[in-house]
Protein backbone atom coordinates (compact mmCIF):
# COMPACT_ATOMS: atom_id res chain seq x y z
CA UNK A 1 0.00 0.00 0.00
CA UNK A 2 1.33 3.52 -0.50
CA UNK A 3 0.65 6.18 1.61
CA UNK A 4 -1.32 9.37 0.07
CA UNK A 5 -1.47 13.14 1.54
CA UNK A 6 -4.64 13.91 -1.06
CA UNK A 7 -7.89 12.39 -0.41
CA UNK A 8 -8.96 11.06 -3.80
CA UNK A 9 -12.25 8.71 -3.83
CA UNK A 10 -11.12 7.26 -6.74
CA UNK A 11 -8.17 5.66 -5.72
CA UNK A 12 -10.05 3.89 -3.38
CA UNK A 13 -8.31 5.22 -0.39
CA UNK A 14 -8.50 3.56 3.34
CA UNK A 15 -8.02 5.26 7.04
CA UNK A 16 -6.37 2.84 9.45
CA UNK A 17 -6.18 2.82 12.84
CA UNK A 18 -2.79 1.98 13.28
CA UNK A 19 -2.79 1.37 17.30
CA UNK A 20 -5.46 -1.76 15.78
CA UNK A 21 -2.59 -3.69 14.51
CA UNK A 22 -3.00 -7.59 15.60
CA UNK A 23 -2.03 -11.20 14.57
CA UNK A 24 -3.11 -14.28 14.94
CA UNK A 25 -0.55 -17.19 14.69
CA UNK A 26 -0.56 -20.51 13.79
CA UNK A 27 2.50 -22.93 12.95
CA UNK A 28 4.39 -21.15 10.63
CA UNK A 29 2.18 -18.29 9.48
CA UNK A 30 0.35 -15.46 10.93
CA UNK A 31 -2.76 -13.43 9.89
CA UNK A 32 -2.03 -9.58 10.61
CA UNK A 33 -5.11 -6.97 10.98
CA UNK A 34 -5.93 -3.60 11.17
CA UNK A 35 -9.32 -1.28 11.79
CA UNK A 36 -9.78 0.69 8.69
CA UNK A 37 -13.06 2.61 7.00
CA UNK A 38 -13.03 3.58 3.41
CA UNK A 39 -15.45 4.70 1.34
CA UNK A 40 -17.17 3.24 -1.82
CA UNK A 41 -19.75 4.67 -4.92
CA UNK A 42 -22.01 2.46 -6.36
CA UNK A 43 -25.06 3.70 -9.18
CA UNK A 44 -24.00 7.07 -7.94
CA UNK A 45 -24.56 6.90 -3.90
CA UNK A 46 -21.54 6.87 -1.79
CA UNK A 47 -21.53 4.75 1.15
CA UNK A 48 -19.12 4.19 4.10
CA UNK A 49 -17.37 1.01 5.39
CA UNK A 50 -15.64 -0.49 8.43
CA UNK A 51 -13.73 -3.51 8.22
CA UNK A 52 -10.10 -4.91 8.14
CA UNK A 53 -7.27 -4.84 6.35
CA UNK A 54 -6.16 -8.45 6.58
CA UNK A 55 -3.20 -10.12 5.59
CA UNK A 56 -1.78 -13.77 5.40
CA UNK A 57 2.34 -13.98 6.17
CA UNK A 58 4.09 -16.41 5.88
CA UNK A 59 7.43 -15.07 6.29
CA UNK A 60 8.16 -12.47 9.22
CA UNK A 61 5.15 -11.19 11.61
CA UNK A 62 5.64 -7.28 12.27
CA UNK A 63 4.19 -5.08 15.01
CA UNK A 64 5.03 -2.02 13.07
CA UNK A 65 1.28 -0.80 11.71
CA UNK A 66 3.12 1.46 8.83
CA UNK A 67 5.55 -1.91 7.36
CA UNK A 68 2.51 -4.21 7.47
CA UNK A 69 0.62 -1.45 5.14
CA UNK A 70 3.59 -0.96 3.18
CA UNK A 71 4.42 -4.10 2.58
CA UNK A 72 0.49 -4.89 2.23
CA UNK A 73 0.40 -5.59 -1.57
CA UNK A 74 -2.83 -7.71 -2.46
CA UNK A 75 -5.43 -5.33 -2.66
CA UNK A 76 -7.42 -6.98 -5.46
CA UNK A 77 -10.24 -7.61 -3.10
CA UNK A 78 -9.90 -4.29 -0.62
CA UNK A 79 -10.73 -4.74 3.03
CA UNK A 80 -12.82 -7.10 4.67
CA UNK A 81 -16.01 -4.99 4.77
CA UNK A 82 -17.88 -5.45 8.16
CA UNK A 83 -20.23 -2.88 7.87
CA UNK A 84 -21.54 -0.62 4.85
CA UNK A 85 -23.96 2.54 5.68
CA UNK A 86 -24.94 4.84 3.11
CA UNK A 87 -27.14 7.21 4.88
CA UNK A 88 -30.34 5.07 3.98
CA UNK A 89 -29.44 1.57 3.98
CA UNK A 90 -27.17 -0.44 6.39
CA UNK A 91 -25.26 -3.60 6.18
CA UNK A 92 -23.83 -6.02 8.64
CA UNK A 93 -21.75 -9.03 8.05
CA UNK A 94 -22.22 -9.72 11.83
CA UNK A 95 -24.77 -10.61 14.24
CA UNK A 96 -23.77 -8.80 17.34
CA UNK A 97 -26.13 -6.02 17.70
CA UNK A 98 -23.71 -4.35 20.31
CA UNK A 99 -20.63 -4.63 17.76
CA UNK A 100 -23.51 -3.64 14.74
CA UNK A 101 -24.58 -0.28 16.94
CA UNK A 102 -20.84 0.79 17.63
CA UNK A 103 -20.10 -0.04 13.56
CA UNK A 104 -22.83 1.97 12.79
CA UNK A 105 -22.51 5.00 15.10
CA UNK A 106 -18.82 5.00 13.19
CA UNK A 107 -20.12 5.26 9.88
CA UNK A 108 -22.48 7.81 10.56
CA UNK A 109 -19.87 10.05 11.36
CA UNK A 110 -17.45 9.07 8.91
CA UNK A 111 -20.44 9.21 6.06
CA UNK A 112 -21.26 13.20 7.61
CA UNK A 113 -17.44 13.91 7.59
CA UNK A 114 -17.53 13.07 3.83
CA UNK A 115 -21.20 14.94 2.76
CA UNK A 116 -19.37 17.92 4.78
CA UNK A 117 -16.27 17.89 2.34
CA UNK A 118 -16.42 15.58 -0.06
CA UNK A 119 -12.88 16.64 -1.19
CA UNK A 120 -11.02 16.30 1.98
CA UNK A 121 -13.26 14.49 4.70
CA UNK A 122 -11.91 15.14 8.39
CA UNK A 123 -12.14 11.77 10.22
CA UNK A 124 -10.66 12.09 14.24
CA UNK A 125 -7.15 11.67 14.56
CA UNK A 126 -7.62 7.44 15.45
CA UNK A 127 -7.78 7.15 12.18
CA UNK A 128 -3.88 7.76 9.93
CA UNK A 129 -5.41 8.53 6.18
CA UNK A 130 -5.20 7.80 3.31
CA UNK A 131 -3.94 4.37 2.08
CA UNK A 132 -4.42 2.79 -1.12
CA UNK A 133 -3.04 0.23 -3.24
Amino acid sequence: MYREDKFALSHRPYAVDLSSLRSYHENHSGWLMVDAVWFRRKNGITAACVGLLDDLRRASVTDDPVRFLEEYEDGRYGGRCLARWDGTSVWYAGQDPKENARHLELLRTVLDAYHANPTAPELSDRWNRWWRF
